[in-house]
């Protein structure tokens, strides 16, 4: 059974599977950087009200499939996870204490793919959902 989250108004499932480079496709991501950098991106998924549900750091780029509410926009999400992780990577492996114009740790954009529900469960859903429903009131009248 798939895990539904919800808002005070809304029932959610929202999962994307993100893909993002460093500038250049730099092979920079390794050693402690890398074991560091998941934490961070956990860190600011949360602060987010997202939640990182699988991810791999690879030397030139990242995989994640994130779960993101639906009051928060995909691209909002990715470039906060980015623009605070290239902060930290700045200020903790290139000591510097302010942000330099014009230096950019990761590339501008990213990949992005929903990860859906299997398409025949939701047509077989949508076609019960009135035997269902009725179903339902039968048992309230009772």
């Amino acid at each position: 059974m798939r895990q539904v989250e919800s808002l005070s108004h809304t029932r959610w499932e929202c999962k994307y599977h993100i893909v993002f480079i460093p500038k250049f496709r730099r092979k920079v991501l390794f050693g402690q950087i890398r074991n560091e950098l998941g934490d961070v991106f956990h860190r600011l998924a949360k602060q987010k009200e997202s939640l990182i549900e699988e991810g791999h750091i690879m030397a030139d780029h990242v995989h994640m499939m994130i779960s993101i509410p639906p009051k928060y926009a995909v691209s909002q999400v990715v470039g906060f996870i980015k623009g605070k992780s290239a902060i930290h990577i700045a200020r903790t492996y290139l000591r510097r204490k302010r942000n330099y114009v014009g230096h950019h740790f990761w590339a501008r954009g990213y990949f992005v793919s929903t990860v859906g529900r299997d398409e025949q469960v939701i047509r077989e859903y949508i076609r019960h959902q009135e035997a269902e429903d009725c179903r339902i009131d039968q048992l309230q009248l009772m």
